[in-house]
């Protein structure tokens, strides 16, 4: 049931935190994946600045604004919907596109954190 209501708490976008960049990044989704033994809940955002013609943010720049994401939205999220899992997948796209979807003009970043004691820790995946 707190499954059921965590995904549709995200049906629509949501305004996230502020990042260390100040670009503005939009939560789109939160998806919960099973991947082998562990369960994967990735945070999807919106990230215009990101864009290959015209963005000014970096994955470098962006880096830190992942982190950022785990740290003050992912971990609160979880702990609000009481879900569990081992990786904590934060991505940044240029524009909505589907999950699993292939688009090669989409500017994608990604990074895996795995939360201990409140925190996200880089996992180098």
């Amino acid at each position: 049931m707190k499954l059921a209501a965590a995904l549709l708490l995200v049906a629509t976008p949501l305004q996230a935190l502020d990042v260390p960049s100040g670009q503005q990044v939009d939560l789109q989704e939160v998806l919960i994946d099973q991947m082998g033994n562990e369960t994967w809940l990735r945070f999807r955002f919106i990230a215009p600045d990101i864009a290959r013609d015209g963005g000014a943010i970096t994955y470098d720049a962006a880096a830190p604004d992942m982190k950022a994401l785990c740290d003050t939205l992912a971990i609160p999220y979880i702990a609000q919907y009481a879900l569990t899992g081992d990786v904590i997948v934060i991505s940044l796209a240029d524009r909505a596109v589907e999950f699993g979807a292939v688009d090669p003009s989409v500017t994608q970043f990604f990074e895996a954190y795995r939360p201990e004691k409140g925190i996200c820790i880089w996992e180098a995946l």
